[in-house]
């Protein structure tokens, strides 16, 4: 491809709302088209870098023996009524009516459209394990769009969906996936990656993994031990944490004059003529019991207790209740008989609330909680002696114990009790158990060996296929441009042609630019009459691995200039003559560090 023809400038500013590096750099090298908030259209370059990713992603699937389908976009609301998701997914998914008022959504996933086309192709126990996968459009109706490609309403996934008979199988296959997925993002020439534990979410099923790119700028906060091999992402990573215990004393009331916060309560029971009334010689956050408040679509109060030193992992929160969370109206304070700044467990009305107990508040002994009085808060609280064992049998169904709190840097890990450390990554793949939630609840079964009708147990592999390439501009990058590998960047060469004016540059020119696309070599030929500082300067922001340069005065000495993007090496002279073969070697070598 010549630049002069080239669909896609390049420009010098970047988009006033791009954060991230990748999101300035695949506006200003050319590489996508913003239409509105969070939806782009794609140009060549990434075109062809997306094409890449899906060859990839294609061999590694068919290495699994996947079998490659395309589902809708478009799903009737029906079809998602059948596994009850219709109703429960909240303004997330996209939702129309067709022009006979019939309902119908854009896919944000395609749980429901697989089984669709799976009940009546698995019939027998012989057909199975069976994966079915695509490569297609997804849609949601993404609150925050943000960083370009990272974050889109429009984005392209791989997905796979498997079908079993045992979940002996089905772990067995999701062990091969897991391998598979670690060659493809190898291959992909991601580095600097994980695997972790994650959340189902609204997927279902038992356990998941996220594969992310550590990258600094990424959105989600991974915990990760120091000593062993414990990986999860924040919202489910866990910490026994280190409680304190002393001996009981008696809960008593105490007045608090304007200590409405965490803080306030510490300096209040630091004076010293409140010292002895907590029980504890230097009194802390971590002596506290704070309430978090929350409400369900329903109205009703959440009011979540962990230690004062800790905070609410809202993730958690919502699958412990099953519950979505909106923030707590003063109206669902007030029918809950709730005080902002002293709420605590006492006094609540259980008809109109839920209290979730963290583990660090059941776990702990003589707190500081509200009284859910202006002014007033309880001291040497102890959750079970003092509110637990008091409810009645209906008063305990309206309150869980719970893990719902975020584990941090240095907390203890859950496994070997060394440190944990926190670490950020954006999310460039998933896989997750699903069991029989959409298979049972779509009518799908097969008949076993005896003839017996069985409901096939499932599995989902995902990867955002649009989003990694910017994660990986995130991970290769400088502050003149990306630095694409080999194996995904849009070309492998780029030529760069100076003083085009000049007959003998634009005839070696030519001659090199036939050569390479004669022996496959893929190559961007900035055959523009602009000035060096300018051809570079593109060429930098476009980020093709390997640069040739041809000028009069290279020309002079029958060489080119030959020079790596990511500037591993000095800039260097190679002979015009034998220059294709070994462009040609020197890109078999560069490619097989891949695999």
């Amino acid at each position: 491809m010549r630049m002069s023809s080239l669909v896609g400038r390049t420009i010098k500013e970047s988009p006033r709302d791009a954060e991230l590096p990748s999101h300035k750099f695949l506006v200003r090298g050319g590489f996508i088209k913003q239409y509105g908030a969070g939806i782009y259209g794609l140009m060549p370059l990434a075109m062809r870098s997306i094409a890449k990713i899906e060859a990839i992603c294609r061999q590694e699937m068919n290495k699994v023996e996947g079998q490659e389908v395309r589902l809708p976009c478009l799903s009737s609301k029906e079809l998602w009524d059948e596994s009850g998701r219709y109703s429960a997914i909240g303004k997330d998914m996209f939702r129309l009516k067709d022009r006979s008022d019939k309902d119908f959504v854009l896919n944000m996933t395609h749980e429901e459209p697989v089984v669709h086309m799976a009940r009546s192709e698995l019939t027998s126990y012989k057909q199975y394990p069976a994966m079915l996968f695509q490569i297609q459009t997804k849609f949601r109706d993404e609150p925050r769009p943000r960083g370009g490609l990272i974050r889109t309403r429009e984005f392209t996934m791989k997905d796979a969906y498997s079908f079993h008979t045992s979940e002996e199988d089905l772990d067995g296959y999701y062990q091969k996936v897991h391998a598979a997925y670690l060659g493809f993002f190898k291959r992909c020439g991601a580095k600097n990656f994980v695997s972790v534990l994650s959340d189902n979410g609204m997927f279902g099923g038992r356990y998941s993994h996220e594969f992310m790119a550590l990258v600094p700028t990424g959105e989600d906060t991974l915990i990760t031990c120091t000593k062993c091999d414990y990986k999860a992402n924040r919202e489910i990573a866990h910490s026994p944490f280190h409680l304190e215990k002393f001996p009981e004393q008696a809960l008593a009331k105490a007045p608090t004059p304007g200590a409405k916060t965490i803080d306030n309560l510490v300096h209040h029971f630091n004076k010293p003529q409140n010292k002895s009334l907590t029980g504890h010689d230097a009194f802390g956050a971590k002596h506290t019991a704070k309430a978090i408040l929350f409400q369900n679509d329903k109205s009703e109060l959440i009011a979540a207790f962990v230690r004062g030193d800790l905070t609410v992992e809202e993730q958690k929160l919502r699958v412990a209740l099953k519950m979505e969370l909106l923030p707590a109206t003063p109206e669902a304070i007030a029918r809950a008989k709730a005080v902002p700044g002293s709420t605590g467990p006492f006094g609540l009305d259980l008809s109109k609330c839920w209290v979730v107990l963290d583990p660090t508040v059941t776990g702990s002994s003589n707190l500081v909680t509200g009284a859910n009085e202006h002014d007033q808060h309880y001291v040497c609280f102890n959750a079970q002696r003092d509110f637990l064992n008091s409810l009645s049998a209906w008063e305990k169904s309206r309150v869980i114990t719970a893990d719902i709190c975020s584990a941090r840097a240095n907390d203890p890990c859950p496994n070997c009790g060394s440190p944990l450390q926190e670490s950020r990554g954006i999310e460039i793949g998933n896989i997750f158990h699903l069991g029989t939630k959409y298979s049972e609840s779509m009518g799908m079964t097969y008949l076993d060996a005896h003839g017996k009708a069985q409901t096939p147990i499932m599995g989902c592999y995902g990867i955002g296929i649009s989003r990694l390439l910017p994660a990986l501009m995130e991970e290769h990058h400088d502050d003149k441009g990306p630095i694409l590998p080999l194996s995904v960047a849009p070309y492998q060469v780029h030529l760069c042609s100076l003083m085009c004016k000049d007959e003998t540059v634009v005839e070696a020119s030519k001659t090199l630019y036939k050569s390479m696309w004669d022996k496959n070599i893929e190559v961007l030929w900035d055959d523009r009459d602009e000035k060096p500082g300018s051809q570079f300067a593109d060429a930098d922001l476009i980020g093709i691995p390997f640069r040739v340069i041809v000028s009069p005065k290279t020309l002079a000495q029958n060489c080119v200039e030959f020079k790596f993007r990511d500037g591993r090496s000095a800039p260097q002279m190679l002979p015009l003559d034998g220059l294709v073969a070994h462009l040609g070697q020197l890109i078999a070598t560069e490619m097989s560090t891949f695999h």
